[in-house]
């Protein structure tokens, strides 16, 4: 399974971004995509999580600006990103998680720079 994230970019504090991560390969069951994101010195973090359901989970810090969605059919998920402030500056990275004859196994992306200047 591949994940080609893009969409990332400069931008300043107020904008807004959209990135799409498509996924690829041997794709069976999907029980959830993600973004998470790692800032400079900073540990991965989790920024959302969508279900195969559309159960959607976000992080405290971009509740009410961040929108995740996904498109099941071209196996693309999304995140919507506004009001983007300088702490949101990291590289995001896309995830995919899928079962598949009782084996879990999870895939992330490339990884996709945002940089928002303040």
């Amino acid at each position: 399974v591949q994940l080609q994230a893009s969409g990332g970019g400069l931008v300043q504090a107020g904008g807004s971004l959209r990135l799409s991560c498509a996924a690829s390969g041997k794709i069976f069951s999907v029980k959830v995509r993600g973004w998470h994101r790692q800032a400079p010195g900073k540990q991965r973090e989790l920024v959302a999580t969508i279900t195969r359901d559309g159960n959607t989970v976000y992080a405290d810090s971009v509740k009410g600006r961040f929108t995740i969605s996904s498109d099941n059919a071209k196996n693309t998920v999304y995140l919507q990103m506004n009001s983007l402030k300088s702490e949101d500056t990291g590289v995001y990275y896309c995830s995919l998680q899928q079962s598949w004859l009782g084996r879990t196994s999870d895939y992330w992306g490339q990884g996709t720079q945002v940089t928002v200047s303040s």
